[in-house]
């Protein structure tokens, strides 16, 4: 588990500075000096053990941070609340390892012009503040759009923000619990992480013609069947996976963007 992952790192690297610092290597210096030194060492065990790259900084900061926060001197209300309020907001992603992404104007516009005409039922899976649905909805006043995310925070202000809006529907919840089978595109915006259970369950629920679309994170071992590119500054890449019919459920007109890549 990640998240076990690296507490022993933490462990480890804070055993090893107090080793060091008991054999004289080490002069002690200021309780934030020592901080840091933790930090660059949990940093480098991180690294040496292959962690995505994102818990390099998580791993050189945290201790330090800590430290600093404690000589702020600020009530231990405070930091309480700022748990509550981060806990509200990240939930269990320290073991979903899906951080908080939102879909940005270009991309929803992309696939409201990429995808057909007429009637959709289009499923975003952690669909977070509810960037992409409302987006999407309003573009798109044929498509019956919907979202589903588990942290209560953000599951909540979504649905403020989609409030009428007729064809918008935000709920919480896992999305792995939910029945798929009646939507004709999935839309994720999650990490490398859930991908191949995500394809699984795609693969078990959507009609044949169905497609997922990953923006930015490929399914793993899977061939795309097209992938559209979307002109931003972070150069994101959507890949389109059509449903085969190798899949369970009753067939379904074909969904496909319009849009394919030169």
């Amino acid at each position: 588990m990640p998240a076990l992952r690296a507490l022993a790192i933490q462990m480890i690297a804070a055993a090893l500075t107090l080793a060091l610092l008991r054999l004289g290597v080490l002069t002690p210096p200021s309780l934030l000096g020592l901080a840091a030194i933790q930090g660059c060492f949990a940093a480098s065990l991180a690294l040496a053990s292959r962690v995505p790259t994102w818990w390099l900084p998580i791993h050189l900061f945290f201790l330090p941070a800590a430290v600093l926060a404690l000589q702020t001197g600020l009530p231990s209300w405070f930091w309480a609340l700022a748990f509550i309020i981060l806990a509200l907001i990240y939930w269990s992603c320290f073991l979903t390892r899906v951080p908080l992404f939102l879909s940005n104007a270009k991309t929803i516009a992309l696939l409201a012009e990429s995808l057909p005409a007429g009637p959709l039922r289009v499923l975003d899976i952690g669909s977070g503040t509810g960037s992409f649905v409302r987006g999407f909805a309003r573009l798109r006043p044929d498509a019956e759009v919907h979202g589903i995310e588990a942290a209560p925070a953000p599951a909540l202000l979504a649905r403020w923000l989609a409030r009428g809006q007729s064809n918008a529907h935000l709920s919480r919840g896992d999305f792995f619990a939910t029945d798929w089978s009646g939507f004709d595109v999935i839309y994720a915006f999650l990490s490398p992480a859930p991908m191949a259970r995500v394809w699984e369950k795609a693969g078990q629920e959507l009609r044949p013609g169905a497609v997922l679309i990953s923006n930015s994170f490929a399914v793993p071992d899977q061939r795309e069947a097209g992938v559209l590119d979307v002109a931003d500054r972070r150069g994101t890449r959507l890949y389109c996976y059509t449903m085969s019919a190798a899949s369970t459920a009753p067939p379904r007109h074909r969904i496909w963007p319009k849009r394919q890549p030169a």
